[in-house]
């Protein structure tokens, strides 16, 4: 009888700790999955705005379309709880408005005032800014696992995006920094994703807030709206405007956001924020292909050093016990 009962919590332990592992292992999938869901989105809508389109139009069917994709979602959750969105406002709001329509109005914004690699190497300071927010919220210092990985992604980052002969530019600046704090609230925000508050219901409410935003500013004219029937050149081949269109607002807006809230509760905001720097090497991979932008063998470096740091703060996200989204009951970092 002792034996029989002494083996039930190692077999409980045991199958506990296997769905821990499946449960990270899908997370980072579709981390990764989300990250090159989204790299896609820049080299299909840059010759779009080369060829006459407004970033306002760009941006308005991007997320109205991917927002009705995923509205199904939105709409289950708001049968099955009443007062859905009075409960969870806040957070559809700031979500919608910060990680949807803020990071990239701020982001183009900057991109406008400095070169596109200052602005994007900015943007992504956003891992190293959730480490620090999680030291200054916790007053607990983070593992040297955590703090050599930010510092060997950092410097692959600079050796991917190539800021040689960069000039400096106050707003431009400021503008990429608010972008980085709107990427940091994007993985905030999902890491408070559960049964409570769906996390593609999260994703469409978010992306129809942005997209009504967006649509005030371009109908009061604070924001120009230009869609002309053009044509594009990718990988060579011309295409009519809204094929380009299409792909960003059906597959990569929507995959980006649907899988990245699913992603972060599962894996953490702090792993995947780092896991979110692969969209770099993915963008580079696409503009290589379709727009015959051909990545320097330093930036394959940069690559790899992204990548090893991911793999650190990974393994000590591995040594800390379960993930965040083991469980919907398991407490979160609270959305600022």
């Amino acid at each position: 009888m002792t034996a029989s009962t002494a083996s039930v919590p190692v077999v409980a332990h045991g199958s506990a700790s296997a769905h821990a592992a499946r449960v990270r292992t899908t997370g980072l999938i579709m981390g990764v999955a989300s990250a090159l869901a989204f790299s896609s989105s820049g080299p299909f809508v840059k010759p779009l705005l080369e060829a006459g389109w407004s970033l306002g139009a760009a941006l308005l069917v991007r997320m109205g379309v991917a927002g009705l994709i995923l509205s199904p979602a939105l709409f289950r959750a708001m049968r099955r709880q009443r007062g859905f969105l009075r409960r969870h406002y806040k957070l559809i709001v700031g979500f919608g408005l910060m990680p949807v329509l803020g990071c990239q109005l701020f982001f183009f914004s900057a991109m406008q005032r400095m070169p596109v690699a200052v602005a994007l190497l900015i943007q992504y300071l956003a891992p190293v800014m959730l480490v620090g927010f999680v030291w200054i919220r916790t007053r607990k210092a983070p593992s040297a696992l955590v703090l050599w990985g930010s510092a060997v992604a950092m410097v692959g980052l600079v050796l991917v995006v190539d800021i040689s002969g960069a000039s400096f530019d106050l707003l431009g600046t400021l503008l990429a920094l608010a972008a980085a704090v709107c990427v940091c609230a994007y993985f905030v925000i999902s890491e408070r994703a559960g049964d409570d508050l769906p996390p593609l219901a999260l994703a469409a409410s978010g992306l129809l807030t942005g997209a009504v935003v967006i649509g005030v500013l371009c109908l009061t004219g604070i924001m120009p709206f230009q869609a002309p029937a053009v044509t594009v050149m990718l990988a060579g081949t011309e295409v009519p405007w809204w094929m380009p269109l299409l792909w960003v607002a059906a597959v990569a807006t929507t995959l980006g956001y649907a899988l990245g809230v699913m992603a972060v509760p599962r894996i953490g905001s702090r792993v995947a924020s780092f896991v979110g720097l692969s969209e770099v090497l993915f963008a580079l991979m696409f503009a290589w292909i379709f727009l015959a932008e051909v990545p320097a063998p330093i930036q394959f470096a940069g690559g790899a050093l992204i990548l090893v740091g991911v793999v650190l703060v990974r393994a000590d996200a591995s040594s800390t016990g379960t993930p965040k989204g083991m469980a919907a009951t398991t407490p979160v970092v609270p959305a600022p």
